[in-house]
């Protein structure tokens, strides 16, 4: 089943843009709330804002109600299509889809996560658009996923371009999955679409108290973002008067709250489960602390620091790339024991706290604006539209 919200503006209306105006079908199987999904509402809503004629191609699962993604795309003003199938409904999909791509003719095709890369990574040997897609990184959630995600590395050679959002990621990719001509490195923007609350405000919309320190964590309950890690952390900080604040959900929750009860710690560890729109309260912390295993380029680091939180981090994937010592407290991966000295250091010394969040704000104006990373998207598009106009005429002559 597919429905459709339509909002178009001609490139060419678009103040000093006389660039041509392209047409860009964005394909996600989005989940609930998540980084992947931030990622493609941001940039569907800043090509349609630059003129482009954005389309959005969103496999759902059925369920009551509009899933979240579609209802912000809409508001967003973003062309959106929205195909509600069952989870194997694979090849109704790929006719769906087939079908989107003869009636609006894309000159790109830009898929994100595993399902959309297999399901349509072929489709460019048969039509006359270029493809690139986004490797967000990996969710090592194990099951029929590790499956998925290698068949999904071994098609990545089709694309014209294959984006990282880290140059780790990148690395791993180079060569041996992507050919390094078509290897683009482009790390995740900051939007400002979503205003963060004051402190109380946050404090009062997730039923935590107006007073006292708060430790946050923002991310799917997951083993790989190491939630553990930081529970096993904040046990080694019972001697301190703090509040945790765990916002998310995913298949590790029973086990997590489980631990928390064991180790005596339920009456400070809040679990809030799914917060629509989390980025805005991430005011309410003290200190946010992202204890993942691996990483790309976290969305919600970039979101922390636009509310001047100050931030503990492990040193992996692409976290190096977005703070160093001067904007944040870095700790290596699998420490409780170093994560919870970070924090402990942050809550005793907040003047230095404080030096380390204007830093951390400053780079992120600087640095992953959501201009400059559209303008990155852009230049990627541009070059490989421009590759495969050249391909088509060495072989017409």
């Amino acid at each position: 089943m597919a429905s459709r919200s339509s909002v178009r503006v001609d490139r060419a209306d678009v103040p000093g843009n006389d660039s041509p105006r392209r047409t860009i079908l964005q394909i996600v199987a989005p989940g609930e709330v998540g980084g992947l999904e931030s990622v493609v509402l941001a940039l569907a809503a800043g090509q349609t804002r630059r003129g482009d004629n954005v389309i959005v191609a969103a496999v759902t699962d059925p369920r009551d109600g509009e899933h979240p993604f579609v209802a912000a795309l809409i508001a967003a003003g973003v062309t959106t299509v929205p195909y509600v199938l069952p989870a194997r409904a694979y090849l109704k999909e790929r006719a769906l889809i087939k079908e989107l791509c003869d009636r609006e003719q894309p000159d790109i095709v830009h898929t994100h996560g595993y399902r959309p890369d297999i399901l349509h990574a072929a489709s460019r040997l048969r039509r006359n658009f270029a493809t690139v897609t986004t490797l967000h990184g990996s969710s090592r959630v194990g099951g029929s996923s590790t499956f998925h995600e290698m068949v999904q590395m071994l098609l990545l050679r089709r694309f014209d371009a294959v984006i990282a959002v880290s140059s780790q990621l990148a690395d791993q990719l180079r060569g041996t999955w992507v050919r390094p001509e078509r290897l683009q490195v482009i790390p995740n923007g900051w939007s400002d679409s979503i205003p963060v609350a004051d402190s109380s405000e946050a404090r009062r919309h997730l039923n935590l108290p107006a007073k006292g320190v708060v430790v946050g964590w923002v991310g799917r309950l997951i083993p790989i973002k190491g939630a553990d890690v930081f529970l096993q952390a904040v046990r080694q900080l019972t001697a301190l008067p703090l509040t945790i604040s765990v916002i998310g959900d995913g298949s590790e929750r029973a086990r997590l709250e489980e631990f928390a009860r064991a180790e005596g710690l339920s009456d400070r560890v809040h679990f809030h489960g799914t917060v629509p729109d989390a980025a805005r309260y991430v005011s309410a912390f003290d200190v946010f602390v992202l204890s993942s295993r691996s990483e790309g380029t976290p969305l919600t680091l970039l979101e922390a620091m636009a509310a001047k939180v100050p931030v503990v981090v492990t040193s992996v994937g692409g976290v190096p790339e977005v703070v160093g010592p001067a904007e944040a407290m870095l700790v290596p991966p699998e420490n409780p024991g170093a994560l919870a000295e970070a924090i402990h250091s942050v809550i005793q010394d907040p003047a230095a706290a404080t030096r380390r969040v204007e830093a951390a704000a400053h780079r992120l104006h600087t640095n992953f604006g959501t201009e400059r990373w559209i303008d990155a998207h852009d230049r990627v598009y541009n070059l490989i539209v421009s590759n495969r106009m050249r391909r088509a005429a060495q072989k017409r002559s």
